[in-house]
């Protein structure tokens, strides 16, 4: 039998030991690098967005780049001698080599021509040892039985996204390019029937006030619980989804996706919320949701939920959903329920470090991403009128620091106010309060809101959904037996047929 050579690789607890192996490092280029900028007046400033000390591979680079950086911050020369007196008042001159083989840096390239391609390579090196280092790390937290499971998935997320964030910059545009651009989408908007330069809510008052949610935008949508937030949002992926066509991710913190799948339901066949609860409908009513589901089941509204999702799963998630399905908008019910980073310190820092997140999700995948927020109890406190305010926001003030729109939900019907200052009705109007507009109008804007089917419509919809309900599809039920018990009339909306009052829409 043959003997096995000393130099085969073994293997312990079923891994390779793969010897032979050095990290990703390219010396030559480092040299390169440290050289050009020693050689020519500020090209330094080409790399400093590229590399960091902490990308070079050899610790006398990581320390005379380190000095050209603060020489830099300085406004101070960066050459050979000034380089070279700063290492000797730090005494760090013989450690990285001494001054020859500072000399002999700067004479080893001829010019800083390929300055910007050499350090993109470095910073490539970095970022490979970067991976391999995370990637051991998370291997070693894995084998150890006492590591939690999800932990490790949110350690090994937060790694991840750490290197791909802090390494991988955006290029600086020149605004000649930008500028074409921006004509290039005012042009598009000018062709739009409907004159929106972003996604539409299908809500047309809101829509010309708001110009639709516009991509990067960051929208809170707050209210106190029953005001109907779910029942908007749920009502405005519809619209975005079936009448625009446009891709919606909904993550359901509170609900799952079957009782938001049962909503959706009722509001587009206007069948009774017990009768979809316990499956007891008559035969033609089976027909009626068959057919008015056909564009629900088109409709590309992707739902997802996972309970007290974090933010970095949940950053993961839309970045997947933008790739594989596009998405145009996010919407997120709601946002307290969401979980941060454990080192957060208290409740506001860590609904701070969310809110800051979800700003920044919309801007790097260019949708709007639409959250749901908790008031505080002060709305209820107060004496006499009982519209939100900006400082009604829970838990933290970073949350209006960072939307672009803030938009409350107001029904006085809810307070018991049934008539306004002229003696008009409020019975089922819900005023929707833009309460801050970063690039537009504020203002206050009078929705229909039909509990008994959960959902919300135009002032001008009302009167064409009780005409679809009496000339359509839609048959009285067989277990209510009074004239005209599926006609809906205004006196009719808002009024409680099945749902629960306490329930939070």
């Amino acid at each position: 039998m043959a003997k096995q050579s000393s130099n085969t690789p073994r293997k312990s607890s079923g891994i390779a030991l793969d010897y032979g192996k050095i990290p990703p490092q390219a010396p030559d280029l480092e040299e390169a690098v440290l050289g050009a900028i020693m050689l020519e007046k500020d090209a330094i400033l080409s790399v400093l967005d590229i590399l960091e000390p902490g990308s070079f591979y050899k610790e006398s680079h990581q320390q005379i780049y380190e000095v050209a950086q603060n020489l830099s911050r300085q406004e101070k020369p960066i050459d050979l001698l000034t380089v070279t007196e700063e290492l000797r008042k730090l005494e760090k001159l013989e450690a990285v080599g001494g001054a020859v083989y500072i000399s002999q840096l700067t004479s080893r390239v001829g010019s800083a021509a390929h300055l910007e391609y050499h350090a993109r390579i470095v910073a490539q090196k970095y970022i490979q040892r970067e991976l391999i280092r995370v990637s051991s790390d998370i291997q070693e937290r894995a084998f150890d039985e006492s590591t939690d499971v999800d932990d490790l998935l949110d350690y090994s997320e937060r790694e991840l996204l750490n290197i791909a964030e802090g390494h991988i910059k955006k290029e600086t545009i020149k605004l000649s390019i930008l500028l074409k651009t921006a004509i290039e989408h005012i042009e598009e908007a000018g062709k739009r029937k409907d004159s929106l330069s972003g996604a539409p809510s299908g809500f047309t008052r809101l829509d010309r006030l708001t110009s639709g949610w516009q991509k990067s935008d960051l929208i809170i949508l707050a209210a106190r619980p029953s005001m109907g937030k779910t029942a908007f949002v749920l009502s405005m992926a519809r619209n975005m989804a079936v009448d625009h066509n446009r891709p919606v991710a909904f993550f359901s913190l509170e609900m799952s996706s079957i009782q938001l799948v049962n909503r959706l339901i009722i509001g587009e066949t206007h069948l009774a919320s017990d009768k979809i609860r316990t499956g007891r409908l008559e035969n033609y009513e089976w027909e009626q949701l068959e057919y008015k589901i056909k564009d629900l089941e088109k409709a590309p509204i992707y739902v997802d939920d996972t309970p007290a999702i974090s933010i970095f799963e949940f950053r993961a998630k839309c970045r997947r959903l933008k790739q594989k399905y596009d998405i145009q908008a996010v919407v997120i019910d709601y946002l307290q329920l969401m979980t941060g980073s454990k080192d957060s310190g208290s409740r506001e820092q860590e609904v701070s470090n969310i809110s800051r997140s979800l700003k920044s999700i919309a801007k790097e995948l260019d949708i709007p991403v639409i959250a749901l927020s908790q008031l505080n109890r002060s709305v209820e406190m107060r004496s006499g009128n009982k519209r939100p305010q900006l400082s009604d926001l829970r838990e933290s003030g970073a949350i209006e620091q960072d939307a672009d729109l803030v938009l409350f939900i107001h029904r006085p019907e809810y307070y018991g106010i049934d008539v306004d200052e002229e003696g008009n009705s409020l019975k089922g109007i819900a005023e929707i309060i833009v309460a801050k507009h970063r690039n537009g109008p504020t203002g206050n804007i009078n929705l229909k809101f039909i509990r008994e089917y959960a959902k919300f419509v135009d002032m001008d919809d009302t009167l064409a959904m009780a005409e679809d309900d009496e000339n359509g599809f839609t048959i009285p039920s067989k277990m209510n037996h009074d004239e005209g018990a599926n006609s809906l009339t205004n006196s009719d909306i808002g009024t409680n047929s099945g749902f629960d009052e306490s329930a939070p829409f």
